[in-house]
């Protein structure tokens, strides 16, 4: 089941590319990530709500809080800056390079959270970073 997950964020993160190129062609892309943000806000606790989620928040544990807290600050920073590159560059050369996140993602699961790695990931990797620095030469 999760490679649809996967399939679908894939699919969707394709739309924000081109919506968030269109979007934030005349505002401050700062302001375009602040709005952005606030639709996620309204999405996300909708559906905690919808699905009665919501009293579920007391079981969350201090560590839980401060992985959820640093992931929120982490992506914040990542909207942030890719909505300043969709600004001025091509959406087609900003969301490749953008996926260097997946094998930066590879390394940094393999160190921390001690992930397997096999020749087929280490090759994926490679073909991503080989495709990203193809895209960053002008």
């Amino acid at each position: 089941m999760w490679k649809y997950y996967a399939l679908l964020s894939a699919f969707f993160a394709a739309l924000t590319a081109i919506f968030a190129k269109i979007g934030v062609r005349n505002i401050n892309s700062d302001l375009a990530t602040a709005i952005r943000t606030s639709v996620i806000l309204f999405i996300a606790w909708g559906i905690v709500l919808a699905g009665n989620h919501e009293s579920e928040v007391k079981n969350i544990t201090g560590n839980t809080w401060l992985f959820l807290i640093l992931s929120g600050a982490a992506t914040g920073l990542s909207w942030l800056f890719y909505f300043k590159a969709l600004q001025t560059g091509d959406a087609s050369r900003v969301a490749p390079v953008d996926k260097l996140s997946v094998v930066i993602t590879i390394c940094l699961s393999f160190l921390f959270l001690k992930e397997p790695v096999n020749a087929k990931v280490i090759i994926g990797a490679l073909l991503i970073t080989g495709g990203s620095i193809i895209m960053l030469i002008k």
